[in-house]
């Protein structure tokens, strides 16, 4: 009995074709694909991560190195990639967390500014002299106000110089302290009156006994932002408060005359202009008036009376001297003197009077009037008004047309203005309304972004991620297309070759099998093909087995060649 054919002992085939022409290859040609594909896929991520790299935004200018080491440790603490730019002057960070960082490194304090502030007297040695205590204090306050004044949205930087005076026991010879305050503004910001006047209340707040016209605040160009109220008192031209002043007061009759007009117009149809004239002057003046006495009604203050009687006679009066010693004329008798014998009951003649002084003093009281007259500061001199009103429209015939106002409806317009503005003509104050049509530019309707539009934009906003992103596809297909497609297409043939060649083999292997086994067993033909001795020689020798056997008996092959034919 003939042996039966068995199948070689092949290695186990790979799963895919692409894995069976891998093996194929020696282990040179192995290494090099590895690394040209490792080379590939290196390429292809490289160009990935440029692509999904962030843009680098500026974090923090211009800090020194004490805040830019303290920043970076920052940074590496709480995991935020950063960038030195070129020569170091600022610190990078991805645009999507430079506020982030910011807040949390604000949470640290950090940047610090460059100023030192009170913790420089946190480091005292001993045997410290007053003179360096007071030098570090000063350093030190200097160094908080510059902070503090940073710490405002338009400033970029800040510098304090505190001139304090060392204290005398003598009055006279005693100084104020004075401050000077350099300040560093962002690109197109400036400081208004109200912020320079809290800086300059911050900084005299801080130091005892300065005085808000001791401070002074210059910018970065040199300019004094600050002036001195003697000089502004001296200037002739109105500062920016009174400027405003005015303006509020214009806007604020312009929108009288157009609350009051529209309603009767229509909204649009009129346009208003006010020119106010206000006097900034302050005056005061003191004025006391005497006004004259009126008899009838005139008041008694006080009333003092004195008088004065004197015992001796007339006739020793007078100055003595010759004409006092001169002998008495001759007497004469009166004719109704009464003689010696008078009657006893007759009355006595009355004794000579003596000498009487009276002194009366009357006091009454004074109309008195103080007057304490202080002039209104912007007070209204002049006003002048300008209105125009539109031509009413009307629709006639399915046309719009502009018709004029009547001379009624603007008399009337104009007194309404007058009246909203307060008109007074004894001050100068002028009214000119005016009834003139607009003229109305033709409105042109604009169409509003499309969708195509908004993704361009947003495509060129974002250029840089745009361009890697499209040289990272790029970049793939092309190794794809050129390099691995190729290769693997290559191996992937290789392997099916292989796997076919194996198929065959093991179809004639079987092949074999079954005609050996389809013979009579009992007999014995010499002119049989011998049977194919298979198991541990290889498949070198299996194949030419398989050749040998395909010379000896044709016929097997062409039966296996025809059942492939059939299958497919």
């Amino acid at each position: 009995m003939a042996q039966a054919p068995t199948s070689p002992p092949a290695p186990p085939p790979a799963s895919t074709p692409l894995l069976q022409g891998f093996f194929r290859l020696t282990n040179v040609q192995k290494v090099v694909l590895l690394v040209g594909v490792a080379a590939a896929v290196a390429i292809t991520v490289a160009f990935v991560s440029l692509a999904r790299t962030p843009d680098y935004k500026v974090l923090f200018s211009n800090v020194t190195d004490r805040d830019g080491g303290a920043i970076i440790s920052a940074l590496q603490q709480i995991n935020v990639p950063y960038r030195m730019s070129e020569g170091g002057g600022a610190i990078l960070v991805p645009s999507d967390r430079v506020y982030e960082s910011r807040l949390r490194l604000a949470q640290q304090g950090l940047p610090r500014g460059g100023a030192i502030g009170f913790e420089l007297l946190e480091n005292q040695r001993i045997g410290t002299s007053q003179f360096v205590e007071q030098v570090n204090f000063q350093r030190a306050l200097e160094g908080e106000l510059a902070r503090t004044v940073q710490a405002l949205g338009s400033v970029q930087g800040a510098r304090v110089h505190l001139a304090i005076p060392r204290p005398s026991v003598f009055v006279r010879d005693q100084q104020k302290p004075s401050a000077s305050v350099l300040v560093s503004l962002f690109p197109g910001r400036t400081l208004d009156p109200a912020q320079l006047a809290g800086i300059t209340h911050l900084v005299a707040s801080s130091v005892p006994e300065l005085a808000p016209s001791a401070v002074t605040i210059v910018d970065q160009a040199g300019n004094l932002l600050t002036q001195n109220p003697s000089a502004r008192e001296g200037n002739a031209g109105l500062d920016a408060g009174q400027l405003k002043y005015v303006q509020a007061v214009e806007q604020n009759f312009v929108r009288r005359i157009e609350a009051i007009l529209t309603p009767i117009v229509g909204p649009g149809n009129v346009r208003a202009q006010v020119t106010a004239e206000l006097d900034f002057s302050t005056v005061e003046q003191t004025a006391e008036t005497y006004k004259p006495n009126p008899s009838p009604e005139q008041a008694i203050r006080s009333q003092q009376t004195v008088e004065t009687i004197g015992d001796n006679p007339r006739d020793a009066s007078g100055v003595p001297g010759a004409l006092s010693n001169q002998p008495p004329g001759t007497a004469t008798a009166p004719l109704n003197a009464p003689g010696k014998g008078a009657a006893k009951g007759a009355p006595a003649e009355p004794a000579s009077p003596g000498n009487t002084h009276r002194e009366a003093t009357t006091n009454y009281e004074l109309d008195k009037t103080i007057t304490h007259t202080r002039a209104e500061v912007g007070a209204v001199r002049r006003l002048s008004a300008a209105v125009v009103v539109n031509h009413r429209r009307e629709v006639k015939e399915g046309k719009a047309e502009a018709t004029p106002l009547a001379e009624a409806e603007v008399a009337q317009l104009n007194n309404l203005v007058r009246q909203a503005i307060g008109f007074n003509e004894k001050r100068g104050d002028t009214v000119n309304l005016v009834n003139a049509a607009f003229n109305e530019a033709e409105r042109v309707e604009v169409e509003g972004p499309t969708l195509v539009t908004e993704v361009t934009q947003r495509l060129l906003g974002n250029a840089n991620t745009v361009f890697w992103t499209l040289a990272a596809i790029v970049a793939a297909l092309f190794i794809y297309l050129m390099v691995l497609r190729p290769v693997l297409r290559d191996l992937a043939r290789a392997g099916e070759r292989d796997i076919a060649s194996r198929e065959a083999y093991a179809q004639a292997m079987a092949a074999a099998a079954g005609s050996a086994e389809a013979a009579p067993a009992g007999e014995g033909d010499t002119g049989a093909a011998p049977p194919i001795r298979t198991g541990g020689r290889g498949f070198e020798a299996d194949l030419q087995a398989v050749k040998d056997l395909a010379k000896q008996e044709p016929q097997i092959v062409a039966n296996v060649v025809k059942d492939w034919v059939g299958r497919e």
